[in-house]
Protein backbone atom coordinates (compact mmCIF):
# COMPACT_ATOMS: atom_id res chain seq x y z
CA UNK A 1 0.00 0.00 0.00
CA UNK A 2 1.36 3.83 -0.63
CA UNK A 3 1.40 5.26 2.31
CA UNK A 4 0.19 9.11 2.38
CA UNK A 5 1.79 11.50 4.59
CA UNK A 6 0.71 15.03 5.54
CA UNK A 7 3.59 17.60 5.81
CA UNK A 8 2.46 20.64 8.22
CA UNK A 9 4.80 22.43 9.16
CA UNK A 10 4.85 25.78 9.28
CA UNK A 11 9.36 26.46 9.96
CA UNK A 12 10.98 26.85 6.47
CA UNK A 13 14.24 25.14 7.48
CA UNK A 14 12.07 21.81 9.42
CA UNK A 15 9.93 21.74 6.37
CA UNK A 16 12.44 20.85 3.85
CA UNK A 17 14.32 18.61 6.27
CA UNK A 18 11.53 16.55 6.07
CA UNK A 19 10.57 16.60 2.65
CA UNK A 20 13.79 15.33 1.51
CA UNK A 21 13.64 12.82 4.42
CA UNK A 22 10.61 11.41 3.57
CA UNK A 23 10.75 10.83 -0.19
CA UNK A 24 10.57 7.34 -1.40
CA UNK A 25 8.67 4.92 -4.04
CA UNK A 26 6.51 3.45 -1.33
CA UNK A 27 5.72 7.21 -0.02
CA UNK A 28 2.75 10.25 -1.50
CA UNK A 29 4.00 13.16 0.47
CA UNK A 30 2.23 16.38 0.93
CA UNK A 31 3.60 19.44 2.35
CA UNK A 32 0.93 21.96 3.35
CA UNK A 33 1.39 26.05 3.13
CA UNK A 34 -0.50 29.05 2.63
CA UNK A 35 -3.67 29.07 4.11
CA UNK A 36 -3.77 25.38 4.12
CA UNK A 37 -1.39 25.71 7.33
CA UNK A 38 -4.50 26.53 9.31
CA UNK A 39 -5.69 24.14 11.79
CA UNK A 40 -9.47 24.11 10.21
CA UNK A 41 -7.60 22.97 7.12
CA UNK A 42 -5.48 20.65 8.56
CA UNK A 43 -7.93 18.51 10.45
CA UNK A 44 -9.36 17.78 6.51
CA UNK A 45 -6.61 16.79 4.94
CA UNK A 46 -6.95 13.15 5.55
CA UNK A 47 -4.10 10.75 4.34
CA UNK A 48 -2.23 8.11 6.61
CA UNK A 49 0.02 9.55 8.57
CA UNK A 50 -0.03 13.69 9.84
CA UNK A 51 3.17 15.04 10.85
CA UNK A 52 2.06 18.67 12.27
CA UNK A 53 4.69 20.94 14.26
CA UNK A 54 3.32 21.38 17.50
CA UNK A 55 2.80 25.52 16.65
CA UNK A 56 -0.20 25.13 14.61
CA UNK A 57 -2.56 23.26 16.94
CA UNK A 58 -4.88 25.49 18.67
CA UNK A 59 -4.49 25.27 22.63
CA UNK A 60 -5.43 23.54 24.38
CA UNK A 61 -3.37 21.32 22.32
CA UNK A 62 -4.21 18.43 24.11
CA UNK A 63 -7.73 18.51 23.58
CA UNK A 64 -8.01 19.62 20.20
CA UNK A 65 -5.59 16.55 19.40
CA UNK A 66 -8.00 14.04 21.35
CA UNK A 67 -10.81 15.35 19.38
CA UNK A 68 -9.20 14.56 16.28
CA UNK A 69 -7.75 11.49 16.93
CA UNK A 70 -11.34 10.10 17.73
CA UNK A 71 -12.41 10.37 14.16
CA UNK A 72 -11.92 6.84 13.07
CA UNK A 73 -11.28 7.69 9.76
CA UNK A 74 -8.28 9.94 11.46
CA UNK A 75 -4.73 9.87 10.63
CA UNK A 76 -1.97 9.05 12.71
CA UNK A 77 -0.29 12.04 14.28
CA UNK A 78 3.27 12.12 14.73
CA UNK A 79 3.62 16.02 16.78
CA UNK A 80 7.04 17.86 16.86
CA UNK A 81 7.35 19.79 19.48
CA UNK A 82 9.50 23.05 19.69
CA UNK A 83 11.05 21.99 23.30
CA UNK A 84 11.27 19.01 24.97
CA UNK A 85 8.74 18.67 28.30
CA UNK A 86 7.79 15.22 29.34
CA UNK A 87 4.65 16.41 30.98
CA UNK A 88 3.30 17.81 27.89
CA UNK A 89 4.30 14.86 25.99
CA UNK A 90 2.49 12.09 28.16
CA UNK A 91 -0.42 14.02 28.05
CA UNK A 92 -0.24 14.52 23.87
CA UNK A 93 0.30 10.94 23.74
CA UNK A 94 -2.31 9.72 26.26
CA UNK A 95 -5.24 12.15 23.67
CA UNK A 96 -4.11 9.62 20.97
CA UNK A 97 -0.97 10.82 19.24
CA UNK A 98 1.34 8.58 17.77
CA UNK A 99 4.52 9.84 18.76
CA UNK A 100 5.57 12.94 20.10
CA UNK A 101 8.79 13.91 18.74
CA UNK A 102 11.48 17.08 19.57
CA UNK A 103 12.16 19.22 16.54
CA UNK A 104 15.49 19.88 17.57
CA UNK A 105 17.04 16.34 16.73
CA UNK A 106 19.61 15.15 14.45
CA UNK A 107 18.21 15.00 10.96
CA UNK A 108 19.43 11.26 10.72
CA UNK A 109 17.88 10.18 14.02
CA UNK A 110 14.70 12.03 13.22
CA UNK A 111 14.62 10.76 9.78
CA UNK A 112 15.08 7.39 11.25
CA UNK A 113 12.34 7.59 13.94
CA UNK A 114 9.54 9.12 11.04
CA UNK A 115 10.75 5.75 8.87
CA UNK A 116 9.99 3.09 11.69
CA UNK A 117 6.87 4.92 12.28
CA UNK A 118 5.69 5.28 8.99
CA UNK A 119 6.86 1.03 8.48
CA UNK A 120 4.87 0.43 11.25
CA UNK A 121 1.73 2.24 10.28
CA UNK A 122 2.09 0.96 6.54
CA UNK A 123 2.30 -2.97 8.31
CA UNK A 124 -0.90 -2.22 10.00
CA UNK A 125 -2.81 -0.70 7.18
CA UNK A 126 -1.95 -3.78 5.17
CA UNK A 127 -3.04 -6.40 8.13
CA UNK A 128 -6.54 -4.43 7.85
CA UNK A 129 -6.56 -4.17 4.09
CA UNK A 130 -6.16 -8.01 3.80
CA UNK A 131 -8.68 -8.68 6.29
CA UNK A 132 -11.47 -6.85 4.32
CA UNK A 133 -10.48 -8.05 0.98
CA UNK A 134 -9.49 -11.44 1.99
CA UNK A 135 -6.64 -13.42 2.17
CA UNK A 136 -6.99 -16.95 0.26
CA UNK A 137 -4.09 -18.57 -0.91
CA UNK A 138 -5.24 -20.64 -3.51
CA UNK A 139 -2.23 -22.01 -6.28
CA UNK A 140 -1.35 -23.36 -9.24
CA UNK A 141 -1.43 -27.14 -8.45
CA UNK A 142 -5.25 -25.97 -8.25
CA UNK A 143 -5.80 -26.08 -11.53
CA UNK A 144 -4.11 -29.37 -12.50
CA UNK A 145 -5.69 -31.35 -15.54
CA UNK A 146 -5.48 -34.32 -17.26
CA UNK A 147 -6.50 -32.34 -20.26
CA UNK A 148 -3.89 -31.76 -22.84
CA UNK A 149 -5.15 -28.36 -23.71
CA UNK A 150 -5.61 -27.58 -19.90
CA UNK A 151 -1.87 -28.91 -19.10
CA UNK A 152 -0.96 -26.53 -22.13
CA UNK A 153 -2.43 -23.31 -20.71
CA UNK A 154 -1.29 -24.27 -16.85
CA UNK A 155 2.16 -24.30 -18.36
CA UNK A 156 2.14 -20.85 -19.95
CA UNK A 157 0.72 -19.46 -17.14
CA UNK A 158 3.76 -20.73 -14.93
CA UNK A 159 5.82 -18.92 -17.40
CA UNK A 160 4.48 -15.35 -16.27
CA UNK A 161 4.23 -15.40 -12.89
CA UNK A 162 7.47 -13.78 -12.02
CA UNK A 163 6.48 -10.73 -14.91
CA UNK A 164 5.13 -7.63 -14.21
CA UNK A 165 3.62 -7.53 -17.88
CA UNK A 166 -0.32 -7.35 -17.86
CA UNK A 167 -2.35 -9.93 -18.22
CA UNK A 168 -5.64 -10.79 -19.69
CA UNK A 169 -7.86 -13.80 -18.34
CA UNK A 170 -10.69 -14.94 -20.66
CA UNK A 171 -13.18 -17.39 -20.62
CA UNK A 172 -16.85 -18.56 -19.34
CA UNK A 173 -19.16 -16.84 -16.29
CA UNK A 174 -17.99 -19.74 -13.00
CA UNK A 175 -14.33 -21.08 -14.75
CA UNK A 176 -12.30 -19.13 -12.27
CA UNK A 177 -10.63 -16.43 -13.38
CA UNK A 178 -10.06 -14.40 -10.24
CA UNK A 179 -8.74 -17.93 -8.37
CA UNK A 180 -6.36 -18.02 -11.17
CA UNK A 181 -5.63 -14.38 -11.04
CA UNK A 182 -4.88 -15.08 -7.24
CA UNK A 183 -2.75 -17.97 -7.58
CA UNK A 184 -0.31 -16.06 -10.30
CA UNK A 185 0.10 -13.44 -8.06
CA UNK A 186 0.90 -15.46 -4.98
CA UNK A 187 3.50 -17.49 -7.22
CA UNK A 188 5.26 -14.34 -8.06
CA UNK A 189 7.68 -11.70 -7.02
CA UNK A 190 4.56 -9.64 -5.72
CA UNK A 191 3.29 -12.27 -3.20
CA UNK A 192 3.97 -9.99 -0.13
CA UNK A 193 2.03 -6.77 -1.58
CA UNK A 194 -1.83 -6.81 -1.21
CA UNK A 195 -4.29 -8.60 -4.17
CA UNK A 196 -6.99 -6.18 -5.17
CA UNK A 197 -10.32 -7.27 -7.35
CA UNK A 198 -12.32 -4.86 -8.46
CA UNK A 199 -14.77 -5.93 -10.43
CA UNK A 200 -15.78 -3.31 -13.34
CA UNK A 201 -19.28 -4.54 -14.01
CA UNK A 202 -20.85 -4.39 -10.50
CA UNK A 203 -20.67 -0.61 -10.46
CA UNK A 204 -22.29 2.84 -12.44
CA UNK A 205 -19.79 4.37 -14.48
CA UNK A 206 -19.15 7.20 -11.78
CA UNK A 207 -19.18 5.09 -8.85
CA UNK A 208 -16.69 2.35 -10.56
CA UNK A 209 -14.21 5.66 -11.19
CA UNK A 210 -13.90 6.20 -7.64
CA UNK A 211 -13.85 3.31 -6.74
CA UNK A 212 -10.63 2.69 -9.39
CA UNK A 213 -9.11 6.36 -8.44
CA UNK A 214 -10.10 7.43 -5.52
CA UNK A 215 -11.83 11.11 -4.50
CA UNK A 216 -10.96 14.04 -2.93
CA UNK A 217 -13.17 15.92 -0.83
CA UNK A 218 -16.02 17.83 -1.89
CA UNK A 219 -15.37 16.34 -5.40
CA UNK A 220 -18.69 15.86 -6.21
CA UNK A 221 -22.04 15.46 -4.07
CA UNK A 222 -21.36 13.23 -1.08
CA UNK A 223 -17.84 13.06 -0.85
CA UNK A 224 -17.56 14.07 2.52
CA UNK A 225 -13.38 13.32 3.18
CA UNK A 226 -10.77 12.09 0.60
CA UNK A 227 -11.24 8.65 -0.46
CA UNK A 228 -7.91 6.41 -1.54
CA UNK A 229 -8.90 4.15 -4.87
CA UNK A 230 -7.79 0.51 -5.39
CA UNK A 231 -5.12 1.15 -7.50
CA UNK A 232 -3.49 3.19 -4.42
CA UNK A 233 -4.41 0.28 -2.27
CA UNK A 234 -2.50 -2.25 -4.48
CA UNK A 235 0.39 -0.40 -4.70
CA UNK A 236 3.43 -3.24 -4.68
CA UNK A 237 0.81 -5.97 -5.37
CA UNK A 238 -1.57 -6.58 -7.86
CA UNK A 239 -4.77 -4.62 -9.17
CA UNK A 240 -7.64 -8.16 -10.31
CA UNK A 241 -10.21 -5.63 -13.29
CA UNK A 242 -13.03 -8.38 -13.34
CA UNK A 243 -15.29 -7.71 -16.21
CA UNK A 244 -13.24 -5.22 -17.73
CA UNK A 245 -14.96 -5.32 -21.09
CA UNK A 246 -18.27 -3.49 -19.25
CA UNK A 247 -16.30 -0.30 -18.18
CA UNK A 248 -17.05 2.85 -20.11
CA UNK A 249 -15.49 4.29 -23.02
CA UNK A 250 -13.92 7.67 -20.27
CA UNK A 251 -12.75 5.05 -18.00
CA UNK A 252 -11.02 2.62 -20.28
CA UNK A 253 -9.22 6.41 -21.55
CA UNK A 254 -8.35 7.15 -17.63
CA UNK A 255 -7.15 3.05 -17.46
CA UNK A 256 -4.93 3.50 -20.81
CA UNK A 257 -2.69 6.36 -18.95
CA UNK A 258 -1.99 4.58 -16.13
CA UNK A 259 -0.94 1.09 -17.77
CA UNK A 260 1.25 3.44 -20.04
CA UNK A 261 2.69 6.41 -17.46
CA UNK A 262 1.82 4.17 -13.74
CA UNK A 263 -0.15 7.45 -12.49
CA UNK A 264 -3.18 8.19 -11.32
CA UNK A 265 -5.11 11.23 -10.51
CA UNK A 266 -7.97 10.91 -8.17
CA UNK A 267 -11.38 12.53 -8.72
CA UNK A 268 -11.06 16.45 -8.23
CA UNK A 269 -7.56 16.70 -7.62
CA UNK A 270 -4.87 18.25 -9.75
CA UNK A 271 -2.21 15.92 -8.09
CA UNK A 272 -0.93 12.88 -9.57
CA UNK A 273 -0.09 9.74 -7.70
CA UNK A 274 2.96 7.42 -8.97
CA UNK A 275 1.47 3.87 -8.37
CA UNK A 276 3.72 0.65 -9.17
CA UNK A 277 0.96 -2.24 -9.47
CA UNK A 278 0.62 -5.17 -11.87
CA UNK A 279 -2.53 -5.15 -13.97
CA UNK A 280 -4.35 -8.68 -14.62
CA UNK A 281 -8.20 -8.35 -16.17
CA UNK A 282 -10.80 -10.33 -17.12
CA UNK A 283 -13.71 -10.65 -19.33
CA UNK A 284 -15.91 -13.42 -20.60
CA UNK A 285 -17.04 -11.32 -23.36
CA UNK A 286 -15.60 -11.31 -26.99
CA UNK A 287 -13.19 -8.22 -26.93
CA UNK A 288 -11.91 -8.94 -30.20
CA UNK A 289 -15.62 -8.72 -31.46
CA UNK A 290 -16.07 -5.23 -29.27
CA UNK A 291 -13.15 -4.22 -31.07
CA UNK A 292 -14.57 -4.32 -34.45
CA UNK A 293 -18.05 -2.85 -32.89
CA UNK A 294 -15.74 0.20 -31.32
CA UNK A 295 -17.20 -1.72 -28.04
CA UNK A 296 -13.45 -1.86 -26.60
CA UNK A 297 -10.31 0.77 -26.95
CA UNK A 298 -7.72 -1.08 -29.15
CA UNK A 299 -4.73 0.79 -27.69
CA UNK A 300 -6.09 -0.44 -24.54
CA UNK A 301 -6.78 -3.89 -25.10
CA UNK A 302 -2.89 -4.25 -26.70
CA UNK A 303 -1.35 -2.70 -23.24
CA UNK A 304 -3.94 -5.23 -21.40
CA UNK A 305 -2.91 -7.93 -23.25
CA UNK A 306 0.21 -8.96 -24.23
CA UNK A 307 -0.22 -12.28 -22.97
CA UNK A 308 -3.94 -13.79 -23.19
CA UNK A 309 -4.71 -16.37 -20.94
CA UNK A 310 -8.43 -18.29 -21.84
CA UNK A 311 -9.53 -20.89 -19.38
CA UNK A 312 -11.11 -23.80 -21.13
CA UNK A 313 -14.53 -24.48 -19.78
CA UNK A 314 -15.26 -27.92 -17.89
CA UNK A 315 -17.40 -29.49 -20.28
CA UNK A 316 -14.26 -29.01 -22.42
CA UNK A 317 -12.49 -31.31 -19.91
CA UNK A 318 -14.49 -33.77 -18.30
CA UNK A 319 -11.82 -36.04 -17.27
CA UNK A 320 -11.27 -33.10 -14.73
CA UNK A 321 -14.33 -33.55 -12.84
CA UNK A 322 -13.77 -36.59 -11.03
CA UNK A 323 -10.68 -34.81 -9.27
CA UNK A 324 -12.57 -31.52 -8.46
CA UNK A 325 -15.61 -33.33 -7.15
CA UNK A 326 -12.89 -35.07 -4.36
CA UNK A 327 -11.14 -31.73 -4.36
CA UNK A 328 -14.17 -29.18 -3.27
CA UNK A 329 -16.02 -31.74 -1.11
CA UNK A 330 -12.54 -31.71 1.24
CA UNK A 331 -12.98 -28.16 1.38
CA UNK A 332 -16.30 -27.39 1.26
CA UNK A 333 -17.08 -30.44 4.52
CA UNK A 334 -16.07 -28.28 7.13
CA UNK A 335 -18.11 -25.37 6.20
CA UNK A 336 -21.32 -27.30 5.48
CA UNK A 337 -20.80 -29.26 9.09
CA UNK A 338 -21.96 -32.72 7.95
CA UNK A 339 -19.56 -35.66 7.89
CA UNK A 340 -20.25 -36.58 3.70
CA UNK A 341 -17.21 -38.96 3.08
CA UNK A 342 -18.14 -39.98 -0.71
CA UNK A 343 -19.93 -39.70 -3.63
CA UNK A 344 -21.57 -42.74 -5.37
CA UNK A 345 -20.89 -44.09 -9.17
CA UNK A 346 -23.81 -43.54 -9.97
CA UNK A 347 -24.06 -39.53 -9.08
CA UNK A 348 -20.68 -39.60 -10.22
CA UNK A 349 -21.39 -41.02 -13.76
CA UNK A 350 -23.98 -37.71 -13.47
CA UNK A 351 -21.93 -34.76 -12.72
CA UNK A 352 -19.05 -35.74 -15.36
CA UNK A 353 -22.55 -36.35 -17.85
CA UNK A 354 -23.45 -32.92 -17.26
CA UNK A 355 -22.75 -29.63 -19.11
CA UNK A 356 -21.82 -27.23 -16.42
CA UNK A 357 -22.73 -23.98 -18.33
CA UNK A 358 -22.03 -22.21 -14.87
CA UNK A 359 -18.31 -24.14 -15.07
CA UNK A 360 -17.00 -25.11 -11.30
CA UNK A 361 -18.76 -22.27 -10.03
CA UNK A 362 -22.15 -24.08 -10.53
CA UNK A 363 -20.40 -27.26 -9.51
CA UNK A 364 -19.64 -25.79 -6.28
CA UNK A 365 -23.04 -25.19 -5.74
CA UNK A 366 -24.50 -28.56 -6.48
CA UNK A 367 -22.06 -30.05 -4.38
CA UNK A 368 -22.60 -27.84 -1.41
CA UNK A 369 -26.29 -28.24 -1.93
CA UNK A 370 -25.51 -32.22 -2.42
CA UNK A 371 -23.71 -32.13 1.22
CA UNK A 372 -26.46 -30.30 2.93
CA UNK A 373 -29.14 -32.21 1.99
CA UNK A 374 -27.61 -35.64 1.73
CA UNK A 375 -29.56 -38.20 4.17
CA UNK A 376 -25.96 -40.00 4.62
CA UNK A 377 -22.58 -40.08 4.30
CA UNK A 378 -22.62 -40.81 0.66
CA UNK A 379 -24.11 -38.42 -2.21
CA UNK A 380 -26.64 -40.59 -4.38
CA UNK A 381 -28.35 -39.31 -7.33
CA UNK A 382 -31.23 -38.24 -5.08
CA UNK A 383 -29.36 -35.27 -3.81
CA UNK A 384 -28.46 -33.80 -6.87
CA UNK A 385 -30.59 -31.09 -8.42
CA UNK A 386 -32.83 -32.22 -11.27
CA UNK A 387 -31.21 -30.22 -14.12
CA UNK A 388 -28.05 -32.52 -13.30
CA UNK A 389 -30.00 -35.46 -13.20
CA UNK A 390 -32.01 -35.15 -15.82
CA UNK A 391 -29.51 -32.50 -18.03
CA UNK A 392 -32.06 -31.07 -21.05
CA UNK A 393 -30.97 -31.41 -24.60
CA UNK A 394 -28.35 -29.37 -26.90
CA UNK A 395 -30.55 -26.01 -27.39
CA UNK A 396 -31.54 -25.10 -31.06
CA UNK A 397 -28.96 -22.23 -32.51
CA UNK A 398 -30.35 -18.96 -32.45
CA UNK A 399 -31.57 -17.26 -36.08
CA UNK A 400 -32.49 -14.37 -37.21
CA UNK A 401 -35.81 -13.28 -36.85
CA UNK A 402 -38.04 -12.56 -39.44
CA UNK A 403 -37.70 -9.14 -40.57
CA UNK A 404 -41.53 -8.74 -41.44
CA UNK A 405 -44.89 -9.77 -39.29
CA UNK A 406 -45.20 -13.65 -39.60
CA UNK A 407 -48.77 -15.27 -39.31
CA UNK A 408 -49.04 -14.75 -35.51
CA UNK A 409 -48.30 -10.94 -35.66
CA UNK A 410 -49.96 -9.00 -32.69
CA UNK A 411 -52.85 -7.81 -35.12
CA UNK A 412 -54.08 -11.18 -35.28
CA UNK A 413 -54.31 -11.55 -31.60
CA UNK A 414 -57.30 -9.34 -30.77
CA UNK A 415 -57.29 -10.85 -27.47
CA UNK A 416 -54.35 -8.86 -26.29
CA UNK A 417 -54.80 -5.35 -25.40
CA UNK A 418 -53.27 -2.34 -27.41
CA UNK A 419 -50.50 -1.80 -25.15
CA UNK A 420 -48.87 -5.46 -25.84
CA UNK A 421 -50.42 -5.19 -29.27
CA UNK A 422 -48.47 -1.89 -29.38
CA UNK A 423 -45.13 -3.11 -27.84
CA UNK A 424 -44.91 -6.24 -30.47
CA UNK A 425 -45.38 -3.88 -33.35
CA UNK A 426 -42.76 -1.52 -32.36
CA UNK A 427 -40.41 -4.97 -31.47
CA UNK A 428 -40.97 -6.39 -34.73
CA UNK A 429 -40.72 -2.95 -36.82
CA UNK A 430 -37.40 -2.91 -34.66
CA UNK A 431 -36.08 -6.22 -35.66
CA UNK A 432 -37.28 -5.52 -39.54
CA UNK A 433 -35.09 -2.06 -39.32
CA UNK A 434 -31.62 -3.28 -37.64
CA UNK A 435 -31.93 -6.55 -39.52
CA UNK A 436 -32.04 -4.64 -42.91
CA UNK A 437 -29.08 -2.25 -41.55
CA UNK A 438 -26.38 -4.83 -40.55
CA UNK A 439 -27.64 -6.73 -43.83
CA UNK A 440 -26.25 -4.02 -45.74
CA UNK A 441 -23.06 -3.51 -43.07
CA UNK A 442 -22.79 -6.93 -43.31
CA UNK A 443 -22.51 -7.80 -39.66
CA UNK A 444 -20.34 -4.47 -38.48
CA UNK A 445 -21.54 -2.91 -35.18
CA UNK A 446 -19.70 0.26 -35.87
CA UNK A 447 -21.00 0.79 -39.15
CA UNK A 448 -24.63 0.38 -38.56
CA UNK A 449 -24.61 2.38 -35.35
CA UNK A 450 -23.40 5.40 -37.57
CA UNK A 451 -26.21 4.36 -39.64
CA UNK A 452 -28.81 4.23 -37.35
CA UNK A 453 -27.51 7.28 -35.21
CA UNK A 454 -26.50 5.70 -32.09
CA UNK A 455 -23.77 4.76 -30.05
CA UNK A 456 -22.02 1.20 -30.89
CA UNK A 457 -23.15 0.40 -26.92
CA UNK A 458 -26.50 1.17 -27.28
CA UNK A 459 -27.33 -0.60 -30.46
CA UNK A 460 -25.26 -3.67 -29.12
CA UNK A 461 -27.53 -4.18 -25.98
CA UNK A 462 -30.49 -3.25 -28.48
CA UNK A 463 -29.52 -6.29 -30.17
CA UNK A 464 -29.36 -8.60 -27.85
CA UNK A 465 -32.60 -7.82 -26.40
CA UNK A 466 -34.06 -8.75 -30.06
CA UNK A 467 -32.19 -11.62 -30.15
CA UNK A 468 -30.80 -10.42 -33.20
CA UNK A 469 -26.75 -12.07 -33.96
CA UNK A 470 -24.56 -9.68 -35.66
CA UNK A 471 -22.69 -13.03 -37.28
CA UNK A 472 -25.55 -13.99 -39.20
CA UNK A 473 -25.16 -11.32 -40.88
CA UNK A 474 -21.30 -11.43 -42.28
CA UNK A 475 -19.97 -12.62 -45.65
CA UNK A 476 -19.92 -16.48 -44.79
CA UNK A 477 -16.70 -16.75 -48.19
CA UNK A 478 -13.60 -17.12 -47.23
CA UNK A 479 -14.28 -15.97 -43.18
CA UNK A 480 -11.71 -17.14 -40.71
CA UNK A 481 -13.49 -19.54 -38.39
CA UNK A 482 -11.85 -20.16 -35.11
CA UNK A 483 -12.26 -23.22 -33.19
CA UNK A 484 -13.57 -22.39 -30.19
CA UNK A 485 -13.04 -26.34 -28.61
CA UNK A 486 -9.31 -25.85 -28.20
CA UNK A 487 -7.99 -22.72 -26.38
CA UNK A 488 -5.16 -21.34 -26.49
CA UNK A 489 -2.31 -18.96 -24.79
CA UNK A 490 -1.92 -16.21 -27.21
CA UNK A 491 1.79 -14.98 -26.74
CA UNK A 492 2.91 -11.77 -27.95
CA UNK A 493 4.82 -12.34 -31.76
CA UNK A 494 8.36 -11.47 -31.88
CA UNK A 495 9.83 -8.08 -33.24
CA UNK A 496 12.23 -7.57 -36.18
Amino acid sequence: MLSRITLAVKTPALRRMLAAALSGPNIWMRALSGPRLRWAAIEKSGGDLLIVEDLLVPPPSADRLRDFCANPAAPGVVLLAQKEDPEARARLLAAGCDAVLFAGLPRARLSETLDKLIARRRAADNRTMTARLGSETPTLDDFNSRNADMRYFLDTARKLVESDVSLLIMGETGVGKEWLARAIHNAGARREGPFVPVNCGALPDHLLESELFGHEEGAFTGAIRSRRGMFELAHGGTIFLDEIGEAAPHLQVKLLRVLQDHVIQPIGSEEFISVNVRVIAATNRDLASDLESELFRRDLYYRLSPVTLTIPPLRDRREDIPDLVRLQMSRLRARAHRSVSGISPEAMELLCRYDWPGNIRELINVLERAMLLCRGEVITPADLPETVRQPPGPAAAPSVPPAKPSSDSPLSAPAKTWREVRAKTLEEAERAYFSALLRECEGRIGSTARRAGMHPRTLFDRLRKLGIRKEDFRPSAGAERRDPARPKAILPLPCG
